[in-house]
């Protein structure tokens, strides 16, 4: 993206900036943005609370490590009953169940999870985003196969809150 007239290139508050931000999240129907460039970032949410936030970031000797936990913007929905839950999507991206091709998944069916166990990642445009189960209960079903796309709202998991 080019700089606006504002004289830094290295501006990311420029309100042009986020204007066009919010005009691409619109034009590509995305839930959220999270860009980060040397120690600056920032990171648009639509839904709940507006959120624009900048944090020093780490390095990170894996892709896990690259993205801070986000907040799921599709809430767990029941299905099949009151006691089955469904884990969506919040973005558009490439599913991923491990950190790497070399480690196990992070959930698999039968594992108990909590609201802040993470239970994959989704890519999307090269950041890695943990996604958090958000429900506590046990997994029945997992939705999506690695390296498959994903959408935004597609059912990841199934987890039976009675266990």
């Amino acid at each position: 993206m080019t700089s606006s007239g504002s004289g830094s290139s290295g501006d990311i508050f420029d309100v042009k900036r986020i204007r066009r931000l919010v005009e691409l999240m619109n034009e590509h129907e995305l839930a959220e943005i999270d860009l980060r460039q040397a120690d600056q970032r920032i990171r648009l949410r639509k839904g709940g609370e507006p959120l624009v936030t900048t944090a020093p970031v780490r390095p990170a000797p894996a892709p896990a490590a690259a993205a801070e936990s986000t907040s799921a913007i599709a809430a767990p929905a029941k299905v099949d009953g009151k006691d089955t839950i469904v884990i969506k999507s919040p973005m558009v991206g490439t599913f991923y169940a491990s950190a790497s091709p070399d480690s196990p998944p992070f959930v698999k069916v039968g594992d108990h999870v909590g609201p802040q166990t993470t239970v994959c990642l989704v890519e999307a445009m090269k950041v890695f985003n943990e996604i958090p189960a958000e429900v506590s209960g046990q997994i029945v079903a997992v939705c999506v196969e690695t390296g498959e796309p994903v959408e935004f709202n597609q059912p990841l998991f199934k987890v039976d809150s009675r266990q």
